[in-house]
């Protein structure tokens, strides 16, 4: 009976311990689509009870009355320098790798921005506040992990999409460029030499790029935290309890190795079940019979910023469809033109719309939290991809069989509409992405309930070092085993030289006899 007893204590303290903890949710992307997945997960663990406060530079799209939040945001000259960045995007050819040089300008901008939040008056009061764990939503800003070092609170990092190379570098994961595509590499597996040597290029031109930025983060975090006593951010990386990462892998692909410390939440911002949709945009779909298309360009980027003649064509296109449409449009009072099919809204609630029964098709700008509701849902898609990891994103997903992509600035009336027509009329899109959709959605926890589980399991045990892998506190030769095989080199060169001695010695030996025996012979 006593032992009962104490287990029942001991359960209760358990509980005790993570209910109700106040938790720190640090968003400074300038992004509301990377803003929407760190909601998400601050809104899993308010509705499992915590206290979360949440720091942002944007207003979020995705929010509960009990998180409380504090929005400071960017400068009004840094604002517009992204959506200069934006606006150029949207009008010309963007590959990976030219959108990140494109990108280095707006993110000097927007690492300063997020570093500049930190000095805020707004932000300092955060301090005054007990904390029992931070969760830093990560976006080239790793200096900020200094807040929860100063709050003496264990850190999660949150990351939108599949591990790169970072967070891996953050958890100790393998980084296993012969087999798993970094973004925008694209091929069947196993992979080719020609994709292998591609994929190889993005991951060194990527840890440029990191290296290019970690010395400016490193001077950043030095000002920021200039305290005697603070560690250095080398150490604080080390620190890191877990990563959350928006990916399903085993629906997604490719299978590889994740250490314990990653935990995949992909698909946090899909509800459970989906929200009541506003009165207009609900009786639209209700009354769409022949079904309904949904298009949207995203939340980085504007429709209007998109040339006007490619506006055109689209527009000429969806007004004569015979299925309604609903079209993200930011301008109403300029929208392309007025159609008894098309509604045009502002904002929508996207994972609500894809939900509805009666929306047939996506038209998408392939991001990656778009694509993801879409094959939750199973609803097939035409990308028309802008920048970033878009079109790699797009040509996976054509790839898959889940759609087609097209290039936003060549599309023509006649393209874009065999597309839809395509896509609206084979049964294979929709057969393809329903199977991935049954998939995707069998899983054993939730990506709500792993956020909750995890996170709790962190506060539990006061942070979770005993997850992280051993390579995390490995340098570079220590990890790659380089000290060894130079030893091993080093030996086999002394075993080389030596053989020749040896062989050299013996060889003079022979012929020094060989001589004594000749010329006895001539005497």
């Amino acid at each position: 009976m006593f032992a009962v007893h104490s287990v029942l204590l001991l359960l209760l303290g358990v509980v005790a311990s993570t209910q109700g903890a106040n938790i720190l949710g640090l968003f400074s992307s300038h992004s509301q689509s990377h803003l929407i997945i760190h909601m998400s997960v601050a809104k899993a663990l308010v509705e499992a009870g915590h206290n979360v406060t949440v720091v942002s530079m944007l207003k979020p799209k995705v929010t509960h009355k009990d998180i409380h939040l504090i929005v400071i945001p960017m400068k009004d000259e840094q604002e517009l320098i992204m959506e200069n960045q934006m606006t150029e995007m949207a009008g010309q050819k963007n590959s990976l790798v030219s959108t990140m040089i494109r990108l280095l300008t707006g993110m000097e901008v927007m690492i300063n921005a997020q570093a500049e939040l930190l000095s805020d008056p707004r932000f300092q009061r955060i301090y005054e506040t007990k904390f029992d764990l931070m969760i830093l939503g990560y976006f080239i800003n790793d200096f900020q992990l200094g807040v929860a070092h100063k709050l003496k609170v264990p850190v999660i990092i949150d990351w939108m999409s599949a591990p790169v190379p970072i967070i891996d570098m953050f958890t100790g994961n393998p980084t296993e460029v012969s087999y798993v595509p970094l973004l925008g590499t694209v091929g069947t597996h196993p992979l080719s030499f020609f994709k292998r040597a591609e994929n190889f290029a993005k991951f060194l031109f990527f840890e440029y790029i990191m290296v290019v930025f970690d010395f400016k983060i490193n001077r950043i975090y030095n000002e920021v935290f200039p305290e005697k006593d603070q560690p250095t951010l080398k150490e604080l990386r080390k620190n890191i309890s877990i990563a959350f990462v928006g990916s399903r892998l085993i629906a997604e692909g490719p299978i590889r190795p994740l250490v314990p410390a990653i935990i995949e939440i992909g698909g946090i911002q899909v509800k459970d079940k989906p929200d009541p949709l506003p009165k207009d945009i609900d009786q639209f779909l209700n009354k769409s019979t022949q079904g309904a298309v949904f298009l949207s360009l995203g939340s980085n980027i504007k429709s209007s910023t998109v040339k006007p003649e490619i506006v055109q064509t689209i527009f000429k296109v969806l007004s004569g469809l015979k299925e309604n449409v609903i079209w993200k449009w930011e301008d109403l009072e300029n929208t392309p033109g007025n159609a008894s099919n098309i509604l045009y809204k502002n904002w929508l609630p996207q994972d609500d719309i894809l939900a509805h029964p009666n929306t047939k098709l996506f038209i998408t700008h392939a991001g990656k939290g778009g694509i993801t509701e879409a094959q939750y849902h199973g609803v097939p898609m035409v990308a028309l991809p802008i920048f970033g990891d878009q079109p790699g994103n797009a040509a996976v997903m054509e790839k898959s069989g889940y759609g087609l992509a097209l290039d936003l600035l060549t599309i023509t009336e006649d393209t874009l509409r065999e597309a839809l027509k395509e896509v609206l009329e084979n049964k294979k899109y929709s057969q393809a992405i329903g199977k991935f959709s049954a998939l995707y959605r069998d899983r054993p926890l939730s990506a709500k309930q792993s956020v909750v589980y995890w996170a709790e399991y962190v506060l539990r045990h006061h942070g979770a070092p005993h997850l992280q892998s051993p390579s995390v506190h490995m340098n570079f030769i220590e990890l790659h085993n380089l000290d060894i095989y130079l030893l091993i080199a080093t030996i086999l060169v002394l075993f080389v030289l030596l053989t020749r001695l040896v062989a050299k010695f013996v060889w003079n030996k022979i012929r020094g006899k060989a001589k004594i025996s000749q010329s006895r012979k001539k005497q």
